[in-house]
């Protein structure tokens, strides 16, 4: 894909604020983006029904639909919450006000794995450890999903978030100062404190106070919640790191 920055939207002498919020795969983003639709309306929020159905053309996945948006939609565009990585802010041209959510990785992983089980019909009576199995999906949808996200850079961006990419202290390290440039980082399990910090930050009006009715622990083995652990270690490390970063400063920088 190219990665050369394109037009800026309009002629406009003074950019409005926009807001990318990079969403993390089964971390709480989609109750996200209902807040963020609500608050801001359909034609300010990216991705909406104009960019393409959700399953067939996947707006909300794929930085080449968004590029080609951009032209036509960026001007009123005032938030970007999809499946892209943190770099797609590098493509647009214009600033951005960054915000993301991260979740603790075992229970991440078997969110997803739940999630994919009731999502595909085919492989509903598979066990939780055979859809982790699979190669393809543990390859560009779970292994260190979180560093994924936070360390592609335009360059290597090759497929969005199912880039496959070499896992180094390197990218870790990426990913972790990356995560410190985020202007609202915020955790799953801290979701309404987050946009409270949110709404008095920008002036939005995003937090619910209501009882989250959890699904409960899936019954799963000890020894998948130890692969998956293993297996995610960094993850498990940007993720203690974004812990140790919201004590530090608070949900915002």
């Amino acid at each position: 894909m190219s990665t050369s920055a394109v037009a800026r939207p309009g002629d406009l002498a003074v950019e409005p604020q926009r807001f990318f919020f990079v969403h993390m795969l089964k971390t709480g983003g989609t109750a996200m983006f209902l807040r963020l639709r609500e608050h801001f309306g359909e034609d300010a929020v990216y991705p909406n029904a104009s960019d393409g159905d959700v399953m067939t053309v996947a707006p909300q996945f794929v930085t080449a639909t968004l590029l080609e948006r951009w032209p036509e939609r960026g001007a009123d565009i005032r938030v970007m919450i999809g499946h892209l990585p943190l770099c797609t802010t590098e493509l647009l041209g214009v600033p951005f006000t960054t915000l993301t959510m991260l979740r603790e990785p075992v229970a991440r992983t078997l969110s997803f794995l739940q999630f994919h089980r009731k999502l595909i019909p085919a492989d509903a009576d598979l066990s939780l450890d055979q859809i982790y199995d699979d190669k393809v999906r543990f390859d560009t949808l779970i292994h260190n999903h979180m560093v994924k996200m936070l360390s592609l850079t335009p360059d290597e961006m090759t497929a969005d978030m199912l880039t496959p990419v070499e896992f180094t202290p390197e990218r870790l390290a990426r990913a972790k100062a990356n995560l410190e440039q985020i202007d609202a980082v915020g955790t799953q399990d801290h979701l309404e404190d987050f946009c409270e910090a949110i709404d008095a930050a920008y002036g939005w009006h995003i937090a619910r106070r209501v009882n989250h009715k959890g699904a409960g622990k899936p019954k799963v083995s000890r020894s998948l919640r130890k692969r998956i652990a293993r297996d995610n270690a960094d993850d498990i490390e940007l993720y203690d790191h974004a812990v140790e970063l919201i004590h530090r400063r608070g949900f915002l920088r």
